[in-house]
């Protein structure tokens, strides 16, 4: 790959060709729940430094972290009725990034309209599925994408933050990378344990498919065929950033061009016989990514596998020294679909999976593996003829991401009626 494609893959701060497509997405950012604790979060996104508010009236805002006047950091500042004030001198800016009062100017100059003219950045952010959703990007707004997941009922969900010291590209071309599962996962799996034998079954086939909303990865073991539902359903790539397998999206977020944050979004279905189930507040958390003891890279936990291997890339990823193979078949098509999608928004037409007709934009069908019983759940029964597919659908161990508090543990074993198996939550041998 040539050096300027791969900056073209990786840079997304203002005015660069990636951050320009990025900037037509709504991005996760932040936890509903979060704002409820603490009215006011700093954020910097796609090389932006930002602040997110909730105001006393229930209304989110994303400006600009500096106060227009003198430079003041708003985060420092207070939430008002509407908007939110600089504590420095008292300047007032709404949502859109107006500056609404000036309260020493007004006073000796009530007529003055000097705040007419004293605008910030102000981004769009609604809530959706527990989240904090911004858009970047130019007007129209597209739709915050409504999937179906976020309709399940009977569920206990979770969201999941880790803010990870590399570019967001590698960490994307991760969600359509099957072959990973074998060795960073699997295998990782047998070395964890002290083993250094059998191995996991190995990949004997894969397919690429481009939808929607995506692509779908497909793939067969030594130990599967083409019955399986990881052939006939699949996993998706989900565009523009993001991975879906079937319980959870991971999605890569552009902090700047060195940085990404990992937004978890997790449904675990509860047994039948805890229906039904409401869930009232959908607890968030972040855990550590490096031991420290070590300072070694955690990696007993599936995502923090990922954390290391994406990291291990270098900050960027050097492309120009790559060398692709058959299992790469996945990557090779996404790169080609962002760079026609870099090209479509140059000729005034929206990118590939953007959300205009309401009428589409309801619990979105994706490639769900196991779907029915997501929706459907399992009896306690069920659940003990059939270990593998319950941990699945209602675990009794979180493999996902290193951390999970013991709060959101206890408030899992309420909902669920069992308790977990907390030797997933013990630190990694190193």
């Amino acid at each position: 790959m040539r050096a300027s494609v791969n900056d073209t893959f990786t840079r997304v701060g203002p005015g660069s060709a990636m951050g320009g497509l990025l900037r037509r997405y709504w991005h996760p950012v932040a936890a509903v729940a979060e704002l409820e604790d603490a009215p006011i979060k700093t954020l910097r996104l796609m090389g932006e430094n930002l602040v997110l508010y909730r105001d006393l009236s229930g209304a989110y805002g994303l400006v600009s972290r500096r106060c227009a006047h003198r430079g003041a950091d708003l985060s420092n500042g207070y939430v008002e009725q509407i908007g939110i004030r600089c504590a420095y001198h008292g300047w007032r800016y709404d949502g859109s990034g107006q500056c609404v009062e000036q309260p020493f100017e007004e006073e000796v100059d009530p007529g003055s309209a000097m705040k007419d003219g004293v605008r910030i950045a102000g981004y769009r952010v609604e809530a959706k599925a527990g989240l904090l959703w911004a858009y970047l990007g130019p007007d129209p707004a597209p739709l915050v994408p409504d999937w179906e997941p976020f309709s399940w009922a009977n569920g206990f969900v979770q969201i999941m933050f880790a803010e990870i010291p590399c570019n967001w590209f590698q960490c994307q071309e991760n969600s359509i990378d099957p072959i990973h599962f074998e060795w960073m996962h699997s295998n990782a799996k047998v070395r964890l344990e002290g083993r250094t034998g059998p191995y996991t079954p190995k990949h004997t086939k894969l397919g690429f498919d481009e939808f929607d909303y995506g692509f779908v990865y497909r793939r067969t073991r030594e130990d599967s065929d083409e019955t399986d539902e990881l052939w006939q359903v699949g996993r998706v790539c989900l565009w523009p950033n993001a991975l879906f397998t079937s319980n959870h999206f991971e999605w890569r977020v552009p902090v700047d061009d060195e940085t990404t944050l990992s937004v978890t979004w997790h449904f675990s279905r509860l047994p039948k016989e805890r229906e039904p189930f409401v869930q009232k507040r959908i607890p968030y958390w972040s855990g550590p990514l490096t031991d420290p003891k070590t300072g070694r890279w955690i990696t007993s936990h599936i995502m923090n596998q990922d954390f290391a291997a994406w990291v291990g890339q270098g900050t960027i990823a050097d492309r120009t020294s790559e060398r692709l193979g058959k299992s790469d078949a996945g990557i090779i098509a996404m790169r080609k679909r962002y760079l026609e999608d870099i090209e479509a928004i140059a000729n005034g037409v929206d990118p590939k999976a953007t959300l205009r007709n309401p009428a589409i934009n309801r619990a979105i069908p994706l490639p769900v593996a196991y779907r029915r019983h997501f929706i459907d759940g399992m009896t306690f029964d069920e659940m003990a003829r059939n270990p593998a597919l319950a941990n699945t659908i209602t675990p009794k161990r979180f493999v996902f991401q290193y951390g999970q508090p013991e709060e959101v543990i206890r408030e899992y074993e309420e909902a669920a009626g069992f308790p977990m198996d907390r030797s997933g939550f013990v630190a990694p041998k190193t």
